[in-house]
């Protein structure tokens, strides 16, 4: 992909109809693929991290703070159950209780033990919409992004551009993602190798985005982030934004792409030969709204 430093352009062409991309290799083992994704992924420390962001690892738990609500992620098998399940639950509740946040535990279907998910409901944890966990090949994703005519892809990293991408996600999802500006812009701050922002632009409108993070030391690349205006669906810009950072991914190494994937963009996805390894559902504890005198629940 041929791109600037800064706000570059990324070359496109004409859409081509009727080319469903290449598939990922049958030969590869959906295990195979699942083990290097716990393995590699999950409690995972960047190698730069972002101004202001801390990350602890506390045994089978990676706990984030200074990021727009807290995070959790988990070893696939945390080796407890029953009350000591339990106490290790609503020790991170009350953690984020005490800083008055909100925080996101990521869980997956094939975790350990089973009653995961119920035990955090019980403890005040609100599921959020589930999604499949897609992975792909980069260099089978790696073709020439294809856009209509009168859209261009360019990637960008400047605090205006990542504005004007964060407003049209609010308008895409109609919700404040106005948060989405400074978390990119200090993410790209502290490691811009490894973060690839790209906007699809028409008449200069922004009527596309999506980004590429790439996990160093990891067989893995994850592309987040990807919203399109109403209008402008089915046009293929989505699977150009798709091939452009596949792109880069390829160029830099990285065998896989992970997806954690709506309804919307799943089918897009799997047409592309993405395949299905699992699937993700973020359990979400809030505290109470302030004069509201509930105690959380333990």
């Amino acid at each position: 992909m041929a791109r600037a430093h800064g706000s570059g352009s990324v070359r496109s062409g004409p859409v081509r109809s009727g080319d469903d991309g290449p598939r990922l290799n049958r030969m590869i083992s959906t295990t195979d693929i699942l083990a290097a994704y716990d393995s590699q992924l999950r409690r995972l420390i960047p190698p730069a991290v972002p101004s202001g962001h801390e990350y602890q690892l506390l045994g089978p738990l990676l706990r984030v703070t200074g990021q727009r609500r807290g995070f959790i992620e988990s070893a696939r098998d945390l080796g407890v159950d029953g009350g000591m399940l339990d106490r290790l639950i609503a020790e991170q509740r009350d953690y984020f209780a005490s800083r008055g946040e909100a925080v996101e535990w990521k869980t997956r279907a094939h975790d350990l033990p089973i009653g995961l998910e119920t035990r955090l409901g019980a403890a005040g944890f609100v599921p959020e919409a589930r999604e499949t966990v897609l992975v792909g090949e980069s260099a089978a994703m790696a073709g020439e992004p294809a856009v209509p005519e009168g859209v261009r892809l360019t990637q960008v990293r400047e605090r205006p551009d990542l504005e004007r991408l964060a407003a049209m996600k609010s308008e895409v999802w109609g919700a404040d993602y106005s948060w989405v500006a400074p978390d990119l812009h200090h993410r790209l701050a502290s490691d811009p190798e490894n973060l690839v922002v790209l906007m699809a632009e028409a008449s200069g409108v922004v009527v596309s985005a999506a980004w590429l993070e790439i996990n160093p030391g990891t067989d893995f690349a994850g592309l987040w982030g990807g919203s399109t205006l109403p209008a402008w669906r089915g046009r293929g810009i989505y699977k150009a934004l798709v091939s452009a950072r596949a792109q880069v991914a390829a160029a830099r190494g990285v065998k896989y792409l992970q997806v954690d994937a709506s309804t919307d963009s799943e089918p897009i996805l799997r047409r592309l030969g993405f395949r299905a390894i699992t699937t993700t559902t973020p359990f979400v504890w809030t505290p109470p709204a302030r004069g509201d005198d509930r105690r959380a629940p333990g």
